[in-house]
């Protein structure tokens, strides 16, 4: 993705902002929206892997999801 950007900068030479065009800006946004739902479902399979395991070390009772979703 190559972008045309412009650089602000102040008196001494140091970039203070960057502009870029606002159909770019959508692109970037719509490609961090996508990042964050990746994001989102790695975390939360991590989780329920995690649940997975603690309910084969568990010895009690395991609750059925039919059980689980009656309690909802």
């Amino acid at each position: 993705m190559k972008i045309a950007l412009q650089y602000v900068n102040d008196v001494n030479g140091h970039t203070q902002a960057i502009q870029l065009p606002v159909a770019e800006w959508k692109k970037v946004l719509a490609k961090l929206k996508k990042y964050e739902q990746a994001l989102k479902l790695k975390s939360d399979l991590k989780e329920a892997i995690e649940q997975v395991r603690i309910l084969k070390a568990a010895n009690g009772k395991k609750q059925t999801l039919n059980d689980f979703l009656n309690e909802l």
